[in-house]
């Protein structure tokens, strides 16, 4: 039997602070499996692209992913698909997950913790944090790094001003008029858009501020300008796949945490985290989600095979 998991029964099985132990753990033990994952992306006759990441693998794991999206900016949600997750054993399909919920919980959440190792503590009361792009990935940012730190006040942006003001009051925010002047207050600063102009500079931030940045994931996309990632401490998810996205570094947030790289020395040092995001980050979460559902009872069984 194959479990459906749509974006309620997800959002009913998970929680930030038992997805971002997953992540952790997971972000440790990643590099020792022997097949290492792929990002395929290729455009469309439509205003949209089509993304497939596989294959999702975990030590531990007996079970696999393949993630198969439809991401089209202009539609409401952008992203659509499906993660299958199979069977280590004999490719049993285990169950079908809605793609757009663990994308977002899964980078969302990663990014949240990229950023917690990445920026300085800040003061008693936390870094002020800003918010370009606000959507739901900044959501699932906000919301795991407030579970792993104290945060200060919120600044957010966004190019759609309804939106911008919700998302400032679900999350205690306030609402200002340019990126500019996000980086301007804010002591660390999430972006979460499909820009592909730069939309800051290093001359817009000031030392010691960290920036994290998902909108490296394809191609042609760059939310921050060569001139700051040159003078910042620049750490990605996987070095392979971020420099086929155009952003080439050295060191990976797997080397912050085994202890293979220190991070952040100096308190004026500028730091970037950029990830490109990872088929097994999908597993991390799929995994969690379905042995979650199997013991509440949550979700409904489809025989295929019928």
């Amino acid at each position: 039997m194959t479990l459906l998991l749509t974006r309620n029964d997800l959002e009913t099985l998970l929680d930030p602070a038992d997805c971002l132990a997953a992540l952790r753990e997971a972000f440790r033990t990643a590099g020792v499996s022997p097949v290492p994952g792929q990002r395929v992306v290729t455009g469309l006759p439509f205003p949209g692209t089509a993304t497939a990441l596989l294959p999702g693998l975990l030590p531990g794991v007996e079970a696999y992913t393949v993630k198969v999206n439809a991401k089209f900016p202009g539609a409401r949600p952008a992203l659509r698909g499906v993660v299958c997750l199979f069977g280590g054993a004999d490719g049993a399909l285990l169950a079908l997950l809605d793609s757009a919920t663990v994308t977002t919980w899964r980078t969302g959440l990663a990014a949240a913790l990229g950023t917690h190792l990445l920026a300085s503590p800040g003061p008693a009361g936390g870094a002020a944090a800003g918010v370009i792009g606000a959507g739901a990935q900044a959501d699932l940012m906000v919301r795991g790094l407030r579970a792993l730190r104290p945060c200060g006040e919120l600044l957010v942006h966004d190019v759609d001003p309804e939106r911008a003001a919700s998302f400032a009051a679900r999350h205690g925010g306030r609402v200002v008029a340019t990126p500019e002047a996000v980086a301007a207050e804010a002591d660390l600063v999430l972006l979460a858009t499909w820009s592909r102009t730069p939309l800051l500079h290093l001359a817009d931030t000031r030392p010691g501020q960290h920036l994290t940045t998902l909108g490296a994931d394809e191609p042609g996309k760059r939310e921050l300008a060569a001139d700051l990632l040159d003078a910042a401490l620049l750490v990605v998810d996987d070095r392979p796949l971020a420099s086929a996205m155009g952003t080439p570094a050295s060191v990976t947030l797997t080397d912050l945490l085994t202890g293979a790289h220190p991070g952040r020395t100096a308190p004026d040092t500028r730091t970037v985290y950029s990830p490109v995001g990872l088929p097994w980050q999908d597993l991390a979460l799929s995994w969690l989600a379905h042995e979650r559902a199997r013991e509440r009872g949550i979700g409904q069984d489809v025989d295929f095979l019928e």
